[in-house]
C-alpha cells in the first residue's frame, strides 16, 4: 500500500507543481493588467498634406484601456521606418493589449516600452539620437 501511495505521489507532484505555476502566472497577469498600460486599439493615421502643416506627419495611434491616447511617428520605430502606408495600417494589438504587431513587417513592440520612448534596439536608439542632434 505504501508503494502505491509513493507511486501516486510521484505522478501527482509534477502536475500539482504545474498547476501552482499556472495559478501564479494568472495572478501575475491580473496584477499586470491592473497596473501596466494596455492597448485597447491601435491604428495608422496617414495625414494629408494640409493636415501635415498643422501637426507632425503620419502617426501610429494607440488608444489605451485607461482612456489615454499615445502616438508616435512610424519613422522613429525600428522596422516601421520607411514602410508603406498599407503595411503600417495592418497593425494588430496583441490579445493581452501589451504589444503591437505588424505581420508583414515582422515588427513587434511592447506598449510599456513605447510609452517609455523605446522604439528599437540600443543601436537603433543611438541612430535616432544622432539624427535628432
Amino acid at each position: 500500500m505504501a508503494l502505491l501511495s509513493a507511486s501516486i505521489l510521484t505522478i501527482a507532484c509534477p502536475f500539482m507543481f504545474m498547476f501552482s505555476k499556472i495559478a501564479k502566472a494568472r495572478e501575475a497577469a491580473t496584477i499586470a493588467n491592473a497596473v501596466e498600460p494596455r492597448a485597447e486599439s491601435a491604428y495608422y493615421d496617414q495625414s494629408s498634406d494640409s493636415e501635415a502643416l498643422l501637426r507632425s506627419a503620419d502617426r501610429i495611434i494607440i488608444n489605451l484601456k485607461s482612456g489615454a491616447t499615445f502616438s508616435f511617428p512610424p519613422e522613429l520605430a525600428q522596422g516601421l521606418a520607411g514602410a508603406s502606408p498599407e503595411d503600417l495600417a495592418e497593425v494588430e494589438v496583441t490579445p493581452s493589449g501589451d504589444g503591437l504587431h505588424w505581420e508583414k513587417l515582422d515588427a513587434d513592440f511592447s506598449v510599456p516600452a513605447l510609452l517609455a520612448g523605446v522604439f528599437g534596439t540600443a543601436a537603433w536608439m543611438a541612430q535616432i539620437k544622432m539624427k535628432a542632434s
